[in-house]
């Protein structure tokens, strides 16, 4: 598969779950790979765990302070970004009955607004030939009873995506989308078994993915495998959503 050795990856939320997985991939692929956390238990237990050139980042990259500072320490130590990942993100159940603005702004702040100023922040450090991969879910083609606001979020970042290509293209930088199903992540372990029997048994293949799945497909849009993919979304579901 595409060659990635060398090249400078970031990896916004990238130590935990499909981000650490996302990240190790990358890693072990030859990528010097920023990753980022809110929280120094995490980053330290991540960077154990992947093998290569991992740099952990400690950044809440719903602020764009903290956007601006960390992509100054990135170009002051690797100089450029040939792949980035924007994987930090929220999903939190309200109906719409209990919706209220912190939920909204919340939602919308880290899953929205924070890749558009993300971008904004590394723009001067993408060269011709660079990936955006941008992590969304299913959950913007679908409806799920108490996920209208995620739902709504993820369905903005896949318009974002349309526009950004248009608009980067000329650049010579893609930007992508990669949509998991259900992931058998950490967080889907604490679930009963009801909720996980649910889950699965409206996936075709018949289980939720691994987080290694998701992180293979963006691995797969950050080389150079995929240099004639631009815009697209790769649905990472298990046909939940394609048939």
């Amino acid at each position: 598969m595409g060659n990635i050795e060398k090249k400078v990856a970031v990896v916004l939320g990238g130590a935990k779950g499909i981000g650490l997985a996302i990240s190790q991939r990358l890693a072990t692929e030859g990528a010097i790979t920023w990753f980022t956390s809110r929280r120094d238990e995490e980053l330290e237990t991540a960077k154990s765990k992947i093998a290569g050139t991992a740099l952990p980042l400690r950044a809440d990259v719903s602020q764009k302070s903290e956007l601006s500072r960390i992509m100054q320490t990135i170009a002051e130590k690797s100089g450029q970004i040939d792949i980035l990942v924007i994987n930090a993100g929220i999903s939190e159940y309200a109906t719409l009955e209990e919706i209220d603005e912190p939920h909204f702004d919340k939602t919308f702040g880290l899953n929205v607004r924070s890749p558009v100023f993300a971008l904004q922040a590394a723009l001067p450090l993408l060269k011709p030939g660079s990936s955006v991969v941008l992590i969304g879910s299913i959950a913007d083609v679908i409806g799920t009873p108490g996920y209208g606001v995620y739902s709504a979020s993820k369905a903005a970042l896949r318009s974002f995506a349309r526009t950004w290509t248009r608009e980067l293209a000329g650049q010579g930088i893609r930007v992508n989308v990669v949509a998991p199903g259900p992931v058998d992540t950490d967080m889907m372990a604490a679930v009963s078994d009801e909720v996980r029997k649910g889950l699965t048994s409206a996936i075709p293949l018949g289980r939720m993915a691994r987080p290694e799945e998701v992180a293979n497909a963006a691995f797969f849009l950050a080389s150079d495998e995929s240099s004639y993919i631009a815009g697209a979304e790769i649905c990472i579901d298990g046909g939940m959503t394609q048939v």
